[in-house]
């Protein structure tokens, strides 16, 4: 190798001057060459030096200082930080796993801790004698407008836990507060404190005297103001308030009576969002602080300002919990809660019981690389340990899908193998062998996937009788996939599933079960954990995003609003950084410091139980329309559409000209009439009665798919929708867009014919009592007496079933057709209901009705030219009503007949002519 001679005779290399930190000579005629070994002391002078070399030099050379490079820098970057195997990891697939140090729960309560020595206050409600409310005591809310901020808050609270209200925009008057003597509301709360002490003295003292006759208490948010208050006194209190205040370091009253729910849990050393907090300062020992806060100026800080307070009565005689802000601090929605209790003394109360069941989806599921190893199941064991320490008897629920066993790195692949020696240690359910979504399958696919799965779980001794399953991503439990509850009852006899997709997944504060095939569906909560939310420095928006959802964000709010709460998560959220386990022992702790929640779990069939005890009234479902929801629709069967659905409903009522209407619609081409069923004929009676429970699966096989969705118009009807107490909510939840088409007539008539009709049919009822043995028919006479008495009255108070119906449709899609009049002239009303379905082409039906004498109604005219008419049972000449059953059913109708005239008015609809004289 040829190169400068020393004076010593020995070589000196361009890499020894680099080495030494000089420059090497300069060669003249020779190109600049970089030695082999590329070695500067400085990494960032090494990397400008090896690529800088000739372009004749090897690229080998250049791979290989690329690579060293590489790894020296990740092994610098592992030692900077607890993530760094992550960056190691993205950049060298490798058999041995790299992990670093995931983040733990290093929350501390600095106040006392929940312990069942120290019980909350009871918030004890008088005997049942002394009460003068009703039984179910709603809260009465004041508000701005109908969407106001502040109500919206509290709106959410109260529909989250389940708890009744009215909400009222602050008027001229006052709603009704009492029925029958009863009062109706539990607690007032007022989102404006300050518009109750602007209302006028007349509707002031109403107000007062309810509260103080009835023992009901007042919730009152103080307003943010342009101008700041200082010592301004309330008006007709002895009460002072300083307006406008950037607050921190919370702290509560633990000798304060409202705290029953709320814990103090200390000081809550954070500054409260915002900088217009009002805080109060008493002139009366009636008042008692609730909840102190600091200044947020560095030389008031040691200050204590009361920003809630109770009042105790002792003024005015009335109850009062004021608060210095609105709902954005999370602590004040607790206090909310408990003022509510308190207030209504116990009446409007939660149970301090919280059932917690964590699911820990996709066992052995997980790709390569963030499953679990060995050390993360070591770890989950002991974090199951240490929550038993605060939740009796805690364990996990994993849920597994055997096809992907085995199938990680070796590290990986011990950690699935530990998992099934400690198989005693956990509840374990069944998903699918081959996690794959059960709306795509066939009811024998489901089912040879879950014998997979059991066989699978008989092999390896994990336990196949929880009765507890959960579908992967949710398919097929809502919307209903029905070979799914087959499959699942004949597989593994499961009775109890969870999801989140009922009625819908947002919001998450909505969510609801139900009962369906006997299958016990139970809602599902997230908590902020998915599949790719592995690493603490990857979560979306960073840790103070997750922290924040666990110190009284919406995960910490879930389950205090949620007397049942089953989480979902996932096994690589017990990898990685294990997140899931970071995630529940804190917010755990959190619970246990700030509430006196008891906090329990019980395997899923008990929690099924409970959750339906608990809430009876969700035991039936309420099936939505598929078709608005986005997410609906991807697990929903592909085979399956909406334009199966009817676009409108005849509902009725029974003995009103129906049949004859429903006849005349299926003439129309572009008209497509349900199919008729085995047991009601031409009527499916869906939404009213047992065949609801069967699914929408079931209704949808009674209509055709149309060949062309933009001129064919699906009808069905069943004339016992009507005066349905469920059905005009179950309508409007699957068929929201529906149109609905009512017929009346005199309801005297149609009670009469009603009677008339079960004798033609040997109703043994009917056939023992006369017309008005029926109609008179009092509360101690037989069962099937008093039966038929309501068949033949109820339907005929018109008004008050339309209402029910207008509760949930808009006027504009119900139109009320007059049977009377769609007997004598059934062409001009036919034509009416066309223009307001918007059916085209417009039919005529001059060419195809024609009356006939003998029936003595209209007939369809066939291609014969002859008429058909309906069956012999329609159209029946009855013998005359006797007068005094005449004139006592007018009396009876008289209120309702006013009503319906009244409502057909305000709706600007046509009074028919019968109603007109009926009321004359």
């Amino acid at each position: 190798m040829e190169g400068d001679q020393s004076p010593g005779g020995s070589a000196v290399s361009q890499d020894t001057y680099l080495l030494i930190g000089g420059a090497p000579p300069l060669q003249q005629g020779r190109p600049r060459s970089v030695p082999r070994g590329c070695r500067p002391w400085r990494l960032w002078h090494r990397t400008s030096l090896c690529l800088a070399g000739p372009r004749k030099a090897s690229w080998r050379r250049r791979v290989v200082v690329l690579a060293v490079l590489i790894a020296v820098l990740l092994l610098l970057l592992y030692s900077l930080g607890e993530s760094s195997h992550r960056t190691i990891m993205s950049f060298v697939v490798c058999s041995s796993m790299v992990r670093g140090r995931p983040p733990e729960a290093a929350f501390r309560c600095n106040g006392p801790v929940n312990t069942t020595s120290q019980l909350p206050h009871p918030h004890a409600p008088p005997r049942p004698t002394q009460s003068r409310l009703r039984e179910d005591p709603k809260v009465l809310l004041f508000t701005e407008t109908q969407y106001s901020r502040t109500g919206q808050a509290i709106i959410h609270i109260l529909v989250a836990n389940r708890i009744k209200y009215k909400m009222e925009v602050l008027g001229k008057s006052l709603p009704g507060l009492t029925n029958l003597s009863k009062g109706k509301y539990g607690v007032v709360v007022f989102e404006n404190f300050e518009r109750y002490l602007q209302i006028d003295p007349w509707n002031r003292e109403l107000l007062d005297k309810y509260l103080r006759d009835y023992g009901v208490g007042l919730v009152g948010f103080m307003p943010a103001r342009e101008e700041t208050q200082v010592g301004a006194k309330l008006r007709g209190f002895p009460l002072y308030v300083h307006s406008n205040l950037g607050l921190e370091n919370v702290s509560l009253n633990s000798d304060n009576p409202v705290l029953r729910l709320t814990r103090a849990g200390g000081t809550l050393q954070e500054e409260l969002p915002g900088t217009d907090w009002t805080v109060f300062t008493p002139a009366d020992t009636t008042y008692t602080p609730l909840e102190w806060a600091a200044p947020s100026l560095p030389h008031f800080s040691e200050e204590r300002l009361i920003l809630s307070i109770l009042d105790k009565g002792d003024y005015d005689g009335i109850s009062r919990v004021l608060f210095g802000g609105n709902l954005d601090f999370w602590l004040h929605r607790l206090l909310f809660l408990d003022a509510v209790s308190y207030l209504s003394l116990g009446r409007i109360s939660l149970s301090l019981e919280r059932y917690i069941l964590v699911d820990i989806d996709d066992i052995f599921v997980a790709k390569k690389g963030v499953r679990m190893t060995t050390d993360d199941v070591k770890a989950l064991l002991d974090s199951q340990w240490r929550l038993r320490e605060l939740v009796p008897e805690w364990r996990f629920n994993l849920g597994f899908s055997g096809k992907y066993y085995q199938n990680g790195y070796p590290e990986e692949n011990a950690g699935d193998r530990m998992l099934l020696e400690h198989v005693d240690e956990f509840w374990w359910f069944g998903h699918m062998w081959g996690h794959t979504q059960p709306h795509t399958l066939t009811q024998e696919k489901l089912e040879h996937q879950m014998q997979l799965n059991k066989q699978f779980a008989l092999a390896h001794n994990i336990p196949t009788d929880s009765g507890y399953s959960i579908a992967p991503h949710h398919s097929g439990v809502y919307p209903v996939h029905e070979p799914l509850y087959d499959a699942w009852k004949k597989v593994w006899n499961v009775r109890v599933t969870s999801s989140e997709e009922y009625p819908h997944l947002y919001p998450a504060r909505l969510r609801r079960g139900f009962i369906h095939r006997n299958i016990m569906v139970l809602p599902r909560q997230t908590c902020g954990l998915f599949t790719h939310t592995v690493f603490i420095d990857k979560y979306p928006g960073g840790r103070q995003t997750l922290d924040s959802s666990i110190h009284g964000g919406e995960l910490f709010l879930s389950i205090v609003y949620n007397p049942i709460s089953i989480f979902m998560t996932h096994l690589s959220n017990y990898g990685n950084d294990r997140l899931a386990l970071y995630t529940f022992e804190s917010v755990i702790k959190f619970i246990k410091c700030w509430t006196n929640l008891s906090l329990r779990t019980v395997p899923p069939l008990q929690l099924g139980e409970k959750y339906f005890h608990l809430f009876p009234n969700e035991r039936d479902p309420v099936w939505g329309y598929p078709c608005a929801d986005r997410r609906h629709m991807q697990i929903w069967a592909k085979e399956k559409s909406c334009e199966q659905l009817p676009k409108f409903l005849v509902i009725g009522p029974q003995k009103t000209g129906t049949t004859a209407l429903y006849t005349f619609l299926a003439m129309h081409p572009a008209i497509v009439a349900n199919y008729p069923s085995a047991d009601t004929f031409e009527e499916v009676q869906f939404f009213n009665g047992k065949n609801y429970y069967k699914g929408i699966d079931w209704y949808m096989n009674f209509f055709p798919v149309p060949a062309n969705s933009s001129s064919r118009f699906l009808f069905e009807k069943s004339a016992t929708y009507f005066e349905g107490e469920m059905v005009p909510q179950r309508v409007k939840a699957l068929l929201p867009h529906s149109r609905l088409v009512v017929t009346v007539i005199p309801p005297s008539k149609r009670a009469y014919s009603w009677y008339h009709h079960m004798r033609a049919h040997n109703d043994p009822t009917a056939l023992q009592y006369t017309f008005h043995q029926v109609i008179t028919a009092g509360d101690g006479d037989p069962r099937a007496l008093r039966s038929l008495r309501n068949k033949c009255l109820v339907p005929g108070m018109y008004a008050k079933h339309l209402e029910r119906w207008l509760d949930h449709f808009p006027a504009s899609q119900l139109i009320l057709i007059d049977g009377e009049e769609l007997r004598s002239d059934p062409v001009y009303v036919m034509n009416d209901l066309q223009r307001f379905l918007g059916i085209q082409p417009f039919y005529n039906y001059t060419e195809h009705l024609r009356y006939d004498k003998r029936k003595g109604f209209f007939c369809q005219v066939t291609e014969e030219d002859k008429t058909k008419c309906l069956g012999r049972g329609k159209g029946r000449i009855y013998p005359p009503m006797n007068e005094s059953d005449a004139k006592l059913l007018k009396e009876y109708y008289q209120p309702y007949n006013v009503a319906l005239e009244k409502l057909l008015t305000r709706l600007d609809y046509p009074v028919p002519k019968w109603l007109e004289e009926e009321l004359q």
